[in-house]
């Protein structure tokens, strides 16, 4: 070691609390560093298991391949696994709307093909036989034509040919030039349903029917799906191994390990990454660059004499990076295990939540990669070397004479640290001097300002983002007045209605109720609106018929008995064949933003608080007035009940809200066979709705339902809301907590450095008769300066980021939510700023309050 280092580790030891210091501070950024790579590299370990599992644990794809290529590719050196299934041809399928996909596909799958292929069931089983059939849905959805389970299929299966040549899935519909070529009549019993498979590409020309392999059937042509130990040579053995043959790759899978063609994925999730890193590594300069700075303002005299007996700028350099390798050498390796222990502890506590909200069967577990922990200790040294060779190439350059005189420390003229006679007034003398103190060297607490403006920035927008997404998971649960939906449209009501009778006997039902929606019209004369509702249609003519949009919600009949109660109206009055009917009828005057409002923040669309209409049912947006009814409406202020959850848009848009409610019982009397339901359907309440949600599926299954319908557990919803807002909680806290020590640390080192470095000056003050209770006053105003400068421009700065999170969000004015200005967490910050700067202040003056004045003026900057 040469006398240089030595003289570098002599100062290091002298200077303990800056080293400690300055050590923690590595600790801290090699530690967030780790736990943002560690916990990154196991969160895309388990999204790219659960997309294994959701569509198949393979890699690439061949396709149309030969039962010999199939045999070489399944003792290829590096493939973990291997399975295929039968192209067993093709068939007409008779009245498909999909121009795109005029066929069925047949494919013969193996035990170990659906191991490999997982196949997700709405209803039935999977084909035990040659005979049996599984059928997607999207042959519905997409292609227009209906099968059920028990259907019996008789299919000419064959190929498509374009001349010669025998076209795959892999190969588009070519209109007029492809043929089907019939070879074999097969009979197939439909046993069950399923959703789309996720090998099946976009373009295929036909929809996947699976059945059991047959060992007696030959078939010559297979598809093969593989799977590699190393994912990361998937396309180099693609294109090795391939030949002539056509591949796919499985990108829902490999996109998670960043080896997938879908660069913008790549693109966000390397820029994400690369943000919080540096956003650690700004922090983490601060902190470095300042300890390296403030050491060289200590050693400056020390270098100039070396300088002066023939040390070279290059040694002096070496001996700063010296010192940045020892602190780099310590902190990092204790910073890397932090790291890892803490986002073990974060994983633990949050891998419940993860399995809420995305696959129930897949754990999150810490995974460790070696690369990455190779990745966090380069960029943790990194930002040392930056922080150290900053200030020594500024100290190489200095020259000896300034070194030695110290002349360089504070170069300011009069003008730059003079001070009103209003400012001298206001302060008095202790004030001015820490005024004059703070404008003489800007450098010096320029470097503490932004470290406070940066923590308090990252603190409020963190709440503000937590605030936000609080706020939208409460106003999911207020607009949520039940916890399980059943909702269709053609289901006959009759059959409904029974399966009502056995949903609502489910495990843990408490409540339940059915009620359909249908649209009506309404016919009134314009001067029966309010003038609030003409604000936003425009001009009118007062005698004009304007036929107005409605919903009739047909609710049962104890439910709507309820609600008259509620509303203090006569029973007899409002029920039977002839009675009066309630509506809801208010417009959101002046509120032109695009959340949903309470209902006493609306305005009566109506003049009269009750009226008669003539309603007709609405066929295709045009009202049948000829079949028009005439009612007795009274209009009330309540809340109408959440309809059921409806299929596809079918839900109305109108400006206005126009419903009328009635019990079940008169549905008949205005329903007419043509009538536009918008939903029917049921709804429950439950203790345990995820148990009674899985017995409802169960006896849905049971009952061999045809009818498109949804089954929605809306209290699993506001769970999985209420898990990502816990994890994002333990995540930006985390973040937060790690990055406001980083910055504590350096307002620490650079402060309580800086009181050192003016122990001369303080003890001159001392010396000339300034009082102990004078000395605290001029440093506390320093503490004020500080805090003040930072708050200034931490604050706003905070504020636009916290509405900026607000409109990202929530784009077009947030739905359902408010912007709420982060007045508490701001004054968080304000009290933790002033109360970090006092103390680590009030620890320095003590330090120099204990030394002896006449020494400290006969120091010499050591």
């Amino acid at each position: 070691m040469n006398i240089l280092n030595k003289v570098t580790l002599q100062g290091m030891k002298k200077s303990r609390t800056r080293t400690i210091v300055t050590v923690i501070g590595v600790i801290l950024s090699a530690a967030m560093i780790t736990a943002v790579v560690t916990f990154g590299v196991s969160l895309l370990n388990y999204m790219a298991n659960g997309a294994a599992q959701k569509y198949g644990d393979w890699h690439v794809e061949f396709l149309d391949v030969s039962s010999s290529f199939v045999q070489e590719r399944t003792h290829d050196e590096g493939v973990a696994n291997a399975a295929t299934f039968e192209n067993m041809g093709y068939a007409t399928l008779d009245g498909s709307k999909n121009p795109a996909k005029p066929y069925l596909f047949i494919a013969g799958f193996n035990e170990e093909t659906f191991n490999t292929l997982p196949i997700k069931l709405i209803s039935g089983r999977l084909p035990e036989n040659s005979g049996e059939i599984l059928v997607p849905l999207s042959v519905e959805a997409n292609g227009g034509v209906k099968f059920i389970e028990g259907d019996k299929l008789s299919l000419d299966v064959g190929n498509r040919m374009n001349g010669s040549k025998n076209l795959g899935q892999h190969a588009p519909y070519i209109s007029g030039k492809e043929t089907f070529m019939p070879k074999d009549e097969k009979t197939y019993t439909v046993v069950g349903i399923y959703y789309l498979p996720g090998f099946d590409e976009p373009s295929a020309p036909g929809y996947t029917l699976i059945t059991k392999a047959d060992a007696q059937d030959k078939v010559n042509s297979f598809n093969l799906f593989v799977k590699l130990t190393n994912p990361h040579k998937v396309h180099a053995y693609a294109s090795s191994t391939a030949g002539t043959e056509a591949y796919v790759f499985n990108d829902n899978v490999l996109r998670f390990m960043g080896v997938s063609d879908d660069n913008v994925f790549n693109m966000l999730l390397y820029a994400v990454g690369s943000i919080v890193v540096v956003i650690i590594m700004i922090g983490s300069i601060f902190l470095i660059y300042n300890s390296f700075n403030i050491s060289l303002n200590e050693r400056i005299h020390q270098f100039g004499i070396l300088s002066s007996i023939g040390a070279t700028a290059k040694q002096l350099r070496n001996s700063v990076l010296f010192e940045g390798l020892c602190i780099g050498a310590i902190g990092i390796p204790i910073g890397v295990i932090v790291g890892i222990g803490s986002i073990e502890l974060v994983i633990a506590v949050v891998a419940r939540n993860f399995s809420d909200i995305f696959y129930s069967n897949v754990p999150l577990t810490l995974t460790m990669s070696i690369s990455g922990i190779v990745v966090a200790v380069v960029v943790s040294m990194v930002t040392i070397l930056i922080s150290a060779y900053i200030p020594a190439r500024k100290a190489a350059r200095t020259p000896v004479m300034e070194c030695i005189r110290q002349t360089n420390e504070v170069k300011v003229e009069f003008k730059d640290v003079k001070t009103s006679k209003l400012a001298q007034r206001i302060y008095g003398l202790e004030g001015t001097l820490a005024l004059k103190n703070f404008k003489r060297n800007k450098k010096r607490y320029r470097s503490i300002v932004l470290s406070l403006v940066l923590s308090v920035v990252l603190f409020i927008s963190a709440n503000a983002f937590i605030t936000d997404m609080k706020q939208a998971s409460e106003r999911a649960v207020a607009f949520t007045t039940y916890d399980i939906g059943f909702g269709t449209q053609d289901m006959d009501d009759n059959e409904m209605l029974l399966l009502y009778d056995k949903l609502k006997t489910a495990d843990g039902v408490y409540e339940s109720s059915y009620q359909s929606l249908m649209k009506y019209s309404c016919a009134v004369k314009a001067r029966d609106l309010s003038d609030y509702y003409w604000e936003d249609a425009g001009s009118h003519s007062p005698d004009e018929t304007v036929n107005l949009p409605m919903e009739i919600q047909f609710l049962d009949d104890s439910a709507y008995l309820n609600i008259i109660e509620d509303l203090g109206l006569s029973k007899e009055e409002y029920t039977g064949q002839n009675a009066k009917m309630i509506a809801v009828a208010k417009v959101p005057s002046g509120m032109k933003d695009n959340r949903e409002h309470e209902i006493d923040e609306y305005i009566d669309m109506f003049k009269s608080s009750s009226m008669n209409f003539t309603i007709a049912p609405q066929t295709n947006g045009q009202p049948k007035m000829e079949q028009g009814q005439n009612v007795s409406i009274k209009f009330v202020n309540t809340v109408p009940p959440d309809q059921p959850p409806s299929l596809g848009n079918s839900a109305p848009k109108n400006p206005f809200i126009f419903r009328v409610i009635a019990p079940y019982s008169l549905k008949e009397k205005f329903e007419t066979h043509d009538t536009n339901v918008i939903s029917k359907g049921l709804t429950f309440r439950s203790k345990n709705p995820t148990h009674s949600t899985a017995e409802m599926k169960t006896m849905i299954q049971g009952e061999k339902i045809t009818a498109k319908y949804n089954l929605i557990n809306f209290s699993e919803m506001l769970d999985q809301n209420r898990n990502m807002i816990f994890i994002a909680n333990v995540f930006d806290y985390t973040f937060v907590i790690m990055i406001s020590l980083i910055s504590v640390a350096n307002v620490f080192n650079t402060i309580s450095t800086n009181i050192k470095l003016r122990r001369r000056e303080l003890a001159m003050l001392r010396s000339v008769g300034m009082s102990d209770r004078d000395f605290q006053k001029m440093m506390n105003f320093e503490c004020a300066f500080y805090g003040m400068r930072a708050l200034l421009f931490g604050l706003p700065i905070a504020a636009i980021s916290s509405w900026l999170i607000y409109k990202g969000m929530f784009v077009g004015g947030a739905d359902n939510i408010d912007f709420v200005f982060p007045w508490v967490s701001m004054a968080i910050s304000v009290f933790s700023v002033l109360f970090i700067v006092f103390i680590t202040m009030l620890y320095a003056i003590s330090k120099i309050k204990k030394e002896n004045i006449i020494d400290a003026l006969r120091d010499d900057m050591t």
